[in-house]
């Protein structure tokens, strides 16, 4: 039986672009549109469909208006991969297994193929996220195999994937990784790739040539340790960033993890300190907001603001959501454990 939950909070402003009105919104409710024995990390809106990953081998598709469901599982011999990376082009989606083996496996819209477009095998191999920019050009990225982060791209709809040498990469710092907390390490907008880690180092990486050349950046989230960094990052387009994490080992701790940057992740701002979230697994910028409403989840709930992360607002108490997207500027959809929900924001 699907569980209807009704928040009610503080109003809040979401800010309008087109033309600077404020929208009061007055409550959110959340609905379990799916619950399974299941651990969802990795989430995608096709059309009218909700794809998720996760666990065991699963993956499905919700038909956001039907309601009626798919579910698939994948065994490789006798291996049923952990998913924590989705991604779609036109004609297909792509699912990323996060250890070794790494197993990328194209599905057919209609769900009546499955195949494995690339397998790599390493003791190192962990894969933390990946994402199309159209239907020919993707990234995947994962933690250092070698001296660099683990980066793969294809140009041909994910039909065939290659490995950015090491030696074309920036190299990483001893014990500089990267977190698949939410499919967010990864983003790509116009001809930018920008990829973001944790640990020891917080930093974001950027090319402005689709992975030719890269730039390296610093940011101020809370680092140092092997649980500290940046666990989740968006892009509201090729100037406009926000980067949230924290320490895992801390959740409450909300000092140093959220920034922003203006000018395409080469300088970051610390904001919201002593406000809102601790450990944030993800955040997204809401659509149509002009790049400054946000809406954050993680282990201290889900929380929303409309000031570029300044100051925010909580809007329930959820803590067991990893992923969050949003449909359009007033209905997200978000999974974590056992379940993934719809989310409504009303006036």
């Amino acid at each position: 039986m699907q569980k209807l939950l009704l928040f009610f909070c503080l109003p809040i402003l979401f800010t309008a672009c087109s033309d600077k009105s404020l929208i009061t919104i007055n409550s959110v409710f959340l609905k379990d549109i799916h619950n399974d024995s299941i651990s969802i990390r990795a989430i995608a809106i096709d059309s009218n469909e909700l794809w998720f990953a996760g666990n065991n081998g699963k993956y499905g598709a919700i038909d956001l208006v039907t309601q009626k469901k798919f579910r698939g599982r994948i065994a490789k011999d006798s291996l049923h991969p952990e998913f924590r990376s989705i991604a779609k082009t036109k004609e297909a989606i792509f699912v990323l297994s996060v250890a070794n083996p790494g197993l990328l496996y194209k599905i057919s819209k209609d769900k009546t193929v499955v195949k494995l477009v690339y397998h790599e095998v390493d003791e190192k191999v962990f894969y933390d996220s990946m994402q199309f920019l159209d239907d020919s050009f993707g990234v995947a990225m994962g933690d250092p195999v070698l001296d660099c982060l683990n980066i793969i791209i294809t140009h041909d709809g994910g039909n065939s994937w290659q490995k950015i040498p090491c030696e074309k990469l920036p190299k990483v710092t001893e014990g500089e990784a990267a977190f698949a907390a939410s499919n967010t390490n990864v983003i790509l907008r116009g001809s930018k790739i920008f990829i973001v880690s944790g640990g020891k180092k917080a930093r974001c990486f950027v090319s402005e040539d689709k992975g030719i050349t890269w730039q390296v950046y610093e940011t101020p989230i809370v680092q140092g340790k092997a649980m500290t960094g940046i666990f989740t990052a968006d892009f509201y387009n090729e100037k406009i960033g926000f980067i949230a994490g924290g320490d895992y080992e801390k959740q409450e701790a909300n000092i140093d993890n959220k920034a922003i940057t203006n000018d395409g992740g080469k300088t970051w701002k610390l904001v919201g300190r002593n406000e809102g979230f601790g450990y944030a697994s993800c955040v997204q910028f809401v659509p149509k907001s002009d790049g400054k409403s946000l809406v954050c989840v993680g282990g201290t709930g889900i929380h929303f603001s409309n000031d570029s992360g300044v100051t925010w607002k909580k809007l329930a108490k959820d803590n067991d959501l990893y992923t969050l997207r949003f449909l359009n500027d007033s209905i997200a959809y978000a999974a974590g454990k056992n379940r993934v929900v719809e989310l409504r924001f009303r006036e």
